[in-house]
């Protein structure tokens, strides 16, 4: 049975109430799928617009492509 725990809600930059919601979800696809992060964006704070769910064997990865964002955006200003 797939369970999700919220781990941090952060509110979103230039939106008056959205939210960026990270959590962990356990079995997201049936019993046997392993868990995943859940990157939820919702612009009103409660409905999710956007969604993506990483597996725990990618996050390293992910977490660097996002600094390397991250730099080059703040290169650029």
């Amino acid at each position: 049975m797939k369970q999700t725990q919220l781990i941090k809600e952060i509110p979103l930059a230039h939106t008056k109430e959205g939210v960026i919601k990270i959590s962990h979800i356990q079995h997201p696809y049936g019993e046997d799928s392993p868990a995943v992060v859940s990157i939820g964006v919702s612009l009103n704070g409660e409905d999710i617009d956007w969604k993506a769910h990483i597996p725990y064997e990618n996050v390293n990865d992910v977490i660097l492509a996002l600094n390397h964002a991250k730099n080059l955006f703040d290169k650029e200003n």
